[in-house]
């Protein structure tokens, strides 16, 4: 064929992006695109034997070879796929844009029904012109007399087309590399990039450094391949151990045979994985090869706690194995991955249009061949297809977790501590998620036991009304209400709503945690960030529920009904506390506790303090200029009537240690609470000596 120069013809819908060379933000993406070119014609050769149209040796087994040489300044990107002529090159590489991809499908759509191309985009060998000034096709075509061609292109819109010599199917490109982009051209930089994206493509990849030293391995004789190239026979002499008898007399024992060996060419290992994981059936993996997998490709050495495998065929191609991982941090710092796959071609971590916001903090991989792409293949158009997906992926999610706690249940509650903050944060984010979640939402009281949802929120109707209590001999029901305020008018009123308590920190209100246990009373922990916002969900979702912590308020089963008159007592220590702690808006309570060796109390409105909590976070993360202070919630000191401190002070409110012993009570109320601030405490720790120092005079 004659030399031959033309003019590359480029569709005017992608001139911008090639002219502009934005075709992908990571340049590395290269040997992705030629790598799965390579790929794709190793596909279509098998399928054309396949259909008949050709006929492949019976050893014929594809491979994609890439060889960098630093010295050259080049790569070479070598398969042995279908090839070209020189009319395919001029209309699959000249004409930029067009698909040979798209085009192979096209023709034999009816006659092969497994598809398994990779491109459909056809710009991806334009990629090479990112990191390369020239770049040359060595390439033969399968069919019958074709003639070798040799292409060639500097990145300007001319190129060369000419006979060339290379004599075996398949294509070799040529990328000479720019002074910006040499590190390509080093081994380890090249294996680190192919194993990012190519680490589970379906025909093998082998990595080599041009004029590299030979290596060599030695094998058993019985394990030679006929591919072996032996370099040297060796005979292993067998090895002999002196042996000592019982009876004293020595011997010579053969520990190991003779055996044979050779001495050959190291054989070359792929980069990838051509059978992945996600690509078999659930049925065929064992669970030490799910938590392999796990360790390779997410190089985290902490077992998974348990794995969900996708599996789908219709009405869209979908698999993948999502991992629910071992964490140990505060939710704002969990980082998950999943990485998205496109026919076992890696396209990018945590798509958010296909993988739910929320198991992104979950680790997996998915392949959807289905997808639709854009040209550089990293980001998804947002349409209805894509949302099905994702709605797919989180109702599995749903359908194995809701199985786990009906058939698991241990199991599920071993794992719960480590899966709650997934499951909450896809709560408040998905709402069907949510529905198929509700009932299946465990929460660990604090006697370390785990309900549900339908056990801890059980019908008002059968809560309204309590066994009989007895009180002066007479038997009277007993209604599941609550005083509260209502906080635009200041009235009280009757909430009756059930109630669930919760504690968020077991140590600092132990004393309230003690109170109900004597009582029998339950309340369950909720010490996650994440909880404020998911129990206020839960209140909008079950009207008939609330939630309050545990120091919300003092419920009438910690109360003693001795039906004693305190309003005086009442008067009378509001206006001692108030004076002694210099607070006019502190509210004083006074009650008969059950317990008499607790002297007082704080209680902070549930309303008040959610609101403090969400005004501190979002100045955590700078979301906000307003002082968290200002929605301080409401304080209530409850005193108890039957301690005798709490009497003494009534008894003698003049004596001038009465001020301190008020003030005293109060820190000690709100030790319980909450921890003092730094003042407050200096202030605590030296009034305590002063009234230790009472007992010396």
């Amino acid at each position: 064929m004659a030399n031959k120069h033309g003019s590359l013809s480029i569709d005017s819908e992608n001139l911008f992006p090639i002219i502009k060379k934005w075709l992908y933000s990571d340049h590395d993406i290269f040997y992705r695109e030629l790598i799965s070119n390579g790929c794709d014609a190793i596909t279509k050769l098998k399928k054309l034997d396949m259909m008949g149209e050709t006929s492949l040796p019976a050893d014929y087994k594809g491979k994609i070879e890439v060889i960098v040489s630093p010295e050259d300044k080049t790569i070479k990107f070598i398969d042995n796929g279908l090839g070209m002529t020189a009319d395919e090159v001029e209309e699959y590489i000249t004409k930029i844009a067009f698909s040979g991809a798209t085009d192979f499908i096209e023709k034999y759509k009816d006659k092969s029904n497994d598809d398994q191309i990779i491109g459909h985009f056809g710009l991806g060998f334009y990629s090479a012109f990112m990191v390369a000034d020239v770049v040359t096709i060595d390439t033969l075509s399968y069919q019958n007399g074709a003639n070798a061609v040799h292409w060639s292109c500097d990145g300007g819109t001319e190129y060369e087309l000419s006979d060339s010599d290379k004599t075996t199917v398949g294509t070799e490109i040529t990328l000479f590399l720019n002074e910006d982009s040499l590190a390509f051209a080093n081994e380890y930089r090249a294996r680190e990039v192919i194993e990012k994206y190519c680490s589970f493509m379906p025909t093998e990849i082998f990595l080599s450094k041009a004029n590299a030293e030979v290596q060599y391995e030695t094998i058993d004789v019985a394990d030679r391949l006929d591919t072996d190239e032996v370099v040297e026979e060796i005979h292993e002499a067998a090895k002999t151990e002196e042996h000592e008898n019982e009876d004293g007399t020595k011997e010579i024992v053969e520990v190991s045979p003779a055996k044979d060996k050779l001495k050959i060419v190291k054989r070359p290992v792929p980069l990838n994985d051509i059978h992945p994981l996600w690509a078999k059936t659930p049925s065929e993996c064992t669970e030490d090869e799910y938590k392999d997998f796990y360790r390779k490709v997410f190089l985290d050495y902490k077992e998974p706690l348990f794995w969900i495998h996708l599996n789908m065929d219709y009405p869209f191609n979908l698999k993948g194995i999502l991992y629910f991982p071992k964490i140990n941090t505060e939710y704002d710092s969990i980082e998950g991955t999943i990485k998205l796959y496109n026919n076992q071609v890696f396209i990018a971590d945590n798509i958010k249009e296909v993988i739910p916001e929320f198991l992104m903090l979950l680790k997996g991989v998915i392949d959807c061949p289905d997808l639709p792409l854009n040209v550089s293949r990293s980001a998804l158009q947002n349409d209805g297809f894509v949302k099905k997906i994702s709605e797919y992926i989180t109702k599995k999610v749903a359908d194995k977790l809701t199985g786990m706690c009906k058939t698991e249940k241990e199991a599920y509650e071993k794992y719960w501590d480590d899966i709650s903050p997934f499951i909450k944060f896809g709560c408040l984010k998905d709402e069907k998620f949510c529905d198929k979640m509700n009932d299946y939402i465990l929460f660990k009281d604090i006697n370390g036991e785990y309900q549900t949802l339908p056990e801890l929120l059980k019908p008002v109707s059968e809560t309204e009304t309590s066994e009989a209590k007895t009180k002066d001999g007479e038997a009277v029901e007993a209604e599941v209400v609550a005083d509260d305020v209502d906080v635009n008018t200041g009235d009280e009123y009757k909430d009756d709503r059930a109630t669930v308590y919760y504690v968020t920190d077991l140590n600092q209100q132990g004393q309230y945690v003690n109170l109900f246990k004597e009582q029998g009373m339950n309340a369950v922990i909720l010490n996650h960030n994440i909880d404020t916002s998911f129990i206020s969900q839960l209140e909008m979702r079950n009207e008939h529920y609330r939630f309050k912590r545990i120091d919300a308020d003092l419920t009438d089963s910690l109360k003693d009904e001795s039906g004693a008159d305190l309003t005086e007592a009442t008067t009378s220590l509001t206006e001692v506390f108030k004076n002694a702690l210099h607070n006019d808006k502190l509210t004083v309570k006074v009650e008969s506790l059950k317990n008499d060796s607790i002297a007082s109390v704080i209680t902070l409105s549930e309303e008040g303090r959610r609101m403090q909590d969400m005004m501190k976070m979002y100045a955590m993360h700078g979301m906000g200029g307003m002082d968290p202070n200002m929605f301080a919630a409401d304080q209530t000191l409850t005193l108890n009537a039957n301690h005798a401190l709490v009497k003494y002070i009534l008894e003698n409110k003049d004596s001038e240690h009465v001020p301190m012993f008020a003030e005293q009570l109060y820190d000690l109320a709100m030790i319980s609470n909450q921890p003092l601030s730094v003042d407050a405490m200096t202030k605590f720790v030296k009034r305590s000596n002063d009234i230790m120092l009472l007992l010396t005079k």
